[in-house]
């Protein structure tokens, strides 16, 4: 009796264990059963969806035009061999062929593109390298008919470059006239103002456009020429050297043009002055259209009485490219009468004599002594043109 009450327990206890153990597994089966579901119930949701949209699809097309929908695009028109000789290569020379003289191009867009240069200094085909004659006037060209006298028989050496106010509206020279068509987009230029200086850039860029262009010449309408184009054109591409006249003179018309708020870049000891009628090689003339350091700091405090056009190229010249330039200009121009503006030449004043003189001066040139220092003169009247002419071929030989 008492060995089976003792047994009791043990056998409470399995029973109770096995219990315990089908509740679990029925437990587990329920909720394998009920995932199983879930992601039945799921995957047949997104069956449906995947075949409604798979119908809405067909259905769309369906829609279409069969035409469209069967016919492929039409491929492009086979080039033929007689096609392709037809239509020229575009070379090299074509390509860097510069754009019309009036063109659309801004300021800033007109810098960029003159400021492209060629890393490799050889030119691979037959280059004949040009003078540009660049003329900053603010109306008609007075010695028009003098420079056509000096330009005679010498196309192909030189081109040419007119800056006038916008304001000017004379008509074209004529279409035999080596001016015809070569006036560029202009803006207003005031006497003494900044923007004097952006015309010149302005004319640099317009020029640095032509691969050709070696040499660059700034003039006025008041000057000429006083040698024939042969002598000009062998001095300049015979010479190592820029011209652009800068010196530093303590007065008041010089050193005290100065502004303090050009420092850093620009200090006292490093400001010029100097005439801007200026001529430069290729690889100054893009060094100043392509300068975004000196050039702003004129146009911010070069204003006024300061006269940016006397200082901003013989400043910029000495700071940077001292080596090569010989201070001096091309351009015969007389201040010996003082004041503000240089002396006027009258036709009376205009003599065999004269010219002689002007053409007779010393300097230096290559390192050599000479006498051929002025290729140019000015301020000249419109009323000489006439003795001019008449004394060219005689003292000038053109």
């Amino acid at each position: 009796m008492k060995s089976s009450s003792s047994q009791y327990p043990v056998n409470s206890v399995s029973k109770l264990f096995n219990a315990q153990l089908h509740f679990v597994r029925f437990l587990t089966y329920i909720l394998i059963l009920g995932f199983g579901v879930t992601i039945g119930v799921i995957f047949s949701f997104y069956l449906k969806d995947c075949t409604f949209s798979l119908q809405f699809t067909q259905l769309s097309v369906s829609a279409l035009p069969r035409k469209a929908s069967m016919q492929p695009p039409p491929p492009p028109p086979a080039i033929t061999e007689t096609q392709t000789s037809n239509h020229s290569h575009v070379g090299l020379k074509e390509f860097l062929k510069p754009p019309p003289i009036m063109h659309d191009m801004d300021d800033k867009e007109l810098m960029w593109r003159a400021s492209m240069s060629a890393k490799i200094p050889e030119y691979p085909f037959d280059r004949v390298p040009k003078v540009a004659f660049m003329f900053l006037t603010r109306g008609p060209l007075f010695f028009a008919p003098l420079w056509e006298q000096f330009f005679k028989g010498h196309e192909g050496y030189y081109s040419i470059y007119v800056h006038s106010n916008p304001s000017f509206n004379a008509s074209q020279p004529e279409k035999n006239s080596v001016f015809h068509g070569r006036r560029i987009p202009g803006k207003e230029v005031q006497w003494g103002n900044v923007n004097m200086v952006e015309a010149e850039r302005r004319l640099l860029a317009n020029a640095l456009l032509d691969v050709s262009n070696q040499r660059f010449v700034l003039l006025s309408e008041s000057c000429i020429p006083i040698f024939n184009f042969t002598t000009v054109y062998s001095y300049l591409m015979n010479s190592t050297q820029n011209y652009v006249m800068a010196y530093d003179e303590n007065s008041p018309v010089g050193r005290g043009r100065y502004s303090i708020r050009m420092l850093p870049h620009v200090s006292l000891r490093q400001w010029r002055k100097g005439s801007q009628w200026f001529e430069m090689d290729r690889e100054l003339a893009l060094e100043v259209v392509s300068d975004r350091k000196y050039f702003p700091i004129f146009q911010q405090y070069c204003r006024g009485s300061c006269y940016a056009d006397e200082h901003y190229l013989p400043t910029y010249v000495s700071i940077n490219f001292w080596e090569g330039n010989s201070n001096r200009s091309l351009t015969f121009v007389d201040w010996s009468r003082g004041g503000p503006h240089p002396a006027t030449f009258m036709r009376s004043e205009v003599t065999v004599e004269f010219l002689e003189k002007l053409r007779s001066k010393r300097c230096q040139y290559n390192g050599n002594s000479t006498n051929v220092c002025f290729l140019f003169a000015r301020k000249f009247l419109p009323n000489t043109l006439s003795r001019l002419l008449n004394l060219a071929p005689e003292v000038m030989h053109f």
